[in-house]
């Protein structure tokens, strides 16, 4: 692809230096279709991105944009706060009829903002306020969040300090094969908490990513994600699941916990939920937690109806049925037997992931961003994760054609070959 240089002035020169992807891709995005995006100058570039996992059903769906624009077009509430509208009677109907009742899964549907982190932060407040204490134990490499609290639950040192403040009340536990199978499961874990001089204050709850995404592809065991579920219940502290970037499908089954037979006790949900990259989020749970005062929790963007809109034609056209699902652990296939190849060309490397999410960690830190740079100029869309960034990340669509993906795969192996 032969590039030409766009006029970046206006973002270089008046828009924050804390923007990011950006420098890693330097054009200008004018449209966008399925897996593919277009810039100005018309080229043409494969999206294994997908918004950070925020679009599992590609860029501008027809089925869900013809939603949208139906509900714009007759004046449909855009913004709502938690106002009783039918858009979002339509999208509560629809998650229940499609994800929870065929789960059995009794959650309480909270609207807590427009973000994940608005998720996380209102899952922490729910979990101190019902159990009356202030420790949440998180895991290492974890990633939930922006805000100071999602922040204190983050093991990145870089985003940690961006806080500027102290961030307390959370402590750190190995999070699965951190420990490189060396140390049986919690064994450090379930000490502190048998132990009264330990230190540790007694933990309201653990927050727990099933796969660390921005951690590097770490993918826990469902043995691992029983066991903790089972520590959990074992000394009264609340299991969340951070299913933010993981859930909506991204593995195979429409939340990322169901493979380990587990019911977390509260869950967070947002990126894909909208179906449409619209800013939604979800924080669930059970009943008997629901111990919300009206108003004590809130946000002017809670009521996004053009995502409410969306999401539930989302759930209509991709949940009713497990076709999507199969298609995803096909295509999980796939990617595999492709990353398998690369890694077997690479001394030192390896591979992980579950469903449509998945990383080939390199021995080279720096390869890995050398090789995203080297798939931009082949007109592949991809990013790096990992502390060091040493993992190059796959996240395309869950709607992508074999064909594209097929292509994509084979532009991954191509720049990582070319940039070694």
């Amino acid at each position: 692809m032969t590039l030409t240089q766009p006029d970046l002035s206006v973002f270089t020169t008046l828009e924050s230096e804390v923007r990011s992807y950006c420098r890693n891709w330097p054009t200008v995005f004018d449209r966008a279709r399925g897996s593919r995006m277009y810039d100005e100058d018309g080229h043409e570039y494969l999206d294994f991105f997908a918004g950070a996992g925020s679009l599992n059903y590609g860029h501008n769906n027809p089925v869900l944009k013809r939603a949208l624009l139906d509900h714009l077009e007759r004046d449909g509430v855009t913004h709502g706060l938690d106002m009783s509208t039918t858009a979002k009677r339509t999208f509560l109907e629809s998650f229940q009829n499609m994800i929870l009742r065929p789960r059995d899964l009794p959650y309480k549907v909270m609207f807590p903002g427009p973000t994940g982190t608005n998720a996380v932060e209102a899952a922490l407040k729910l979990a101190r306020k019902v159990k009356g204490r202030e420790t949440v134990v998180s895991f290492t490499n974890a990633f939930h969040g922006m805000s100071l609290g999602s922040l204190a639950v983050t093991g990145n040192a870089f985003k940690r300090a961006g806080a500027g403040v102290p961030l307390v009340h959370t402590t750190p536990m190995p999070f699965d094969h951190y420990m490189d199978g060396k140390t049986p499961d919690f064994l450090w874990f379930e000490r502190l908490l048998g132990d009264h001089g330990s230190g540790l204050d007694r933990p309201a709850a653990v927050i727990v990513e099933t796969i660390q995404g921005e951690g590097g592809i770490n993918v826990a065991r469902p043995e691992w994600l029983r066991a903790l579920a089972l520590l959990c219940q074992e000394h009264d502290m609340l299991l969340i699941v951070d299913d933010i970037q993981m859930g909506c499908g991204r593995t195979g089954a429409f939340f990322s916990f169901e493979e380990a037979g587990i019911t977390p006790d509260i869950v967070t949900v947002s990126k894909s939920i909208s179906g449409y990259g619209l800013p939604m989020s979800l924080c669930l749970f059970r009943p008997e937690l629901d111990v919300w005062e009206p108003g004590e929790h809130n946000g002017t963007f809670r009521g996004n109806n053009p995502a409410f809109v969306t999401a539930a034609a989302t759930l209509n056209a991709y949940w009713h049925d497990d076709k999507l699902e199969q298609q995803t652990l096909a295509h999980a296939q796939t990617i595999e037997a492709a990353l398998r190849d690369s890694a077997a060309h690479h001394s030192g490397s390896g591979y992980r992931g579950r469903g449509m999410v998945w990383g080939l960690e390199l021995s080279d830190p720096r390869h890995a961003g050398r090789a995203a740079r080297r798939a931009f100029e082949l007109g592949l869309l991809i990013e790096t994760s990992g502390v060091h960034g040493q993992v190059v990340k796959l996240l395309p669509p869950l709607t992508i054609t074999a064909d594209d993906l097929d292509e994509g795969l084979r532009l991954t192996q191509r720049a990582v070959f070319e940039t070694a």
